[in-house]
């Protein structure tokens, strides 16, 4: 297989960002281009919540318990450290039908966790080869992208709600992007929670001065708050409704 296609999600948390990911993860799984690698690297967001997934294990408690065998000598005998990283991270791969999933999690200790953080990009790496896709959830430091966590980052979607403070957070975000030099092949901006899916001249006008390319408006969309408030996956929403609509639309005019 090729290489993959890989996509990193990015914003204030809040805006939405979450579900807009789940959302094109659907996307991708309706339109056939499968299979997809999920990664949620949003120590705060709930991606599997919003595509309906359980997930018992993260990366981040297993980097928890890497960093405390290697401290205390923990690692089962006979095994190397990097069999015993490569078979703690292979556990935590959620495989469903359209897509396997990896989920970050919090890592609540201290110390350096460089080794470990080296195995999952390395791990990630490995896997990737095995996907069409990948689409990873990042908060908004970038932290994940920044260190390499993804071979390289094809589409980079900066989300913002439709205010001037929201587009300005995203043009610190477009600035650091630019200053570590992480060459996304196409970067760009989803406004979300537009009413009536139409942007203010304000909002229009902040865009404008910051150079930040809009890809596209989503509107508010009673039915995803409805989903969150029932507890339902809001990726699962049907095609018609018309944040779906005009996700699928951007995804289109991208290419993707």
């Amino acid at each position: 297989m090729s290489t993959p296609h890989s996509i990193a999600l990015a914003g204030k948390g809040g805006v939405g960002k979450t579900t807009i990911c789940g959302m094109i993860i659907d996307y991708l799984s309706s339109t056939g281009k499968t299979p997809i690698l999920v990664v949620d690297a949003d120590a705060n967001a709930n991606l599997n919540e919003v595509l309906g997934v359980e997930v018992d294990t993260t990366l981040g408690s297993i980097r928890e318990e890497m960093a405390q065998a290697e401290l205390k000598g923990g690692i089962p005998a006979g095994m190397t450290k990097a069999d015993y990283a490569e078979m703690k991270f292979s556990s935590a791969l959620v495989e469903e039908d359209d897509f396997d999933m990896l989920v970050m999690g919090r890592t609540q200790g201290k110390g350096c966790y460089c080794y470990v953080n080296g195995v999952l990009q390395t791990q990630i790496q490995k896997y990737a080869k095995n996907y069409r896709y990948i689409v990873m959830d990042n908060e908004a430091g970038l932290e994940h992208v920044a260190r390499g966590t993804l071979p390289h980052v094809d589409t980079l979607l900066l989300v913002s709600d439709c205010s001037r403070r929201g587009i300005q957070t995203v043009a610190r975000l477009a600035e650091m992007v630019n200053e570590m030099g992480l060459n996304p092949t196409q970067m760009g901006l989803i406004v979300n929670r537009a009413p009536g899916g139409a942007l203010d001249s304000g909002v229009q006008e902040e865009i404008q001065k910051h150079g930040l390319t809009l890809y596209g408006v989503l509107p508010h969309d009673e039915a995803v708050y409805r989903a969150d408030c029932d507890g339902q996956p809001s990726s699962k929403l049907p095609a018609t409704e018309p944040v779906k609509a005009a996700l699928r639309g951007i995804m289109e005019s991208l290419g993707i």
